[in-house]
């Protein structure tokens, strides 16, 4: 007996995928620098210091003095030594005003008058301490200084970006489909 069989023959469907795959490009452009920085403005202000040294008083004491003060000198001890003069004289004269009070006043008068003084044996140092007279008055400085701000001038540049999106294409490439054919 024959039996009739069904026979039943199908293929699937096939679909195809073209991908086109995306592109992306970014460059980043270095920063335009622009710096600038001023020199700082300085001003200085200053005094000498002042120095003096008076050796006048050392240069007397080694006998080197000056022609103002060698007659300064001779002027203090010729009026010294006129003074003196008028107080011996005035002494004597009253001594022999007084000559009835006895004694011998024209002698002793005499025997001061001839006497020549001691002369002093001593150390003498010289100049004389302290005789050099130094007097300082210190300079000042004045600095002052205004720094400068510093000028940024900088631009950044954007980032460049190119970007081109992707594809996908579907196409069928085999269609699906079903055969059913009776054997007999």
């Amino acid at each position: 007996m024959n039996i009739p069989k069904l026979q039943i023959n199908s293929t699937k469907a096939q679909i195809g995928l073209n991908i086109q795959k995306p592109v992306q490009q970014i460059e980043q452009p270095s920063a335009n620098l622009d710096l600038q920085q001023p020199k700082a403005i300085q001003t200085m202000k200053t005094t000498k210091p002042q120095l003096s040294i008076d050796t006048e008083q050392a240069r007397a004491d080694v006998d080197l003095k000056s022609v103002r003060r060698r007659i300064e000198d001779f002027a203090a001890e010729g009026r010294q030594g006129v003074s003196d003069g008028i107080v011996r004289r005035a002494q004597q004269g009253t001594e022999l005003m007084r000559i009835e009070n006895g004694g011998n006043p024209i002698k002793s008068q005499a025997q001061q008058t001839g006497r020549q003084p001691y002369s002093g044996l001593a150390i003498k140092f010289v100049p004389s301490y302290s005789s050099v007279k130094v007097d300082f008055e210190p300079g000042s400085i004045d600095i002052q200084v205004e720094p400068q701000q510093v000028i940024n001038n900088t631009t950044t540049n954007k980032p460049i970006h190119n970007y081109t999106p992707g594809k996908v294409t579907v196409e069928m490439q085999q269609h699906a489909s079903i055969q059913i054919d009776w054997l007999v």
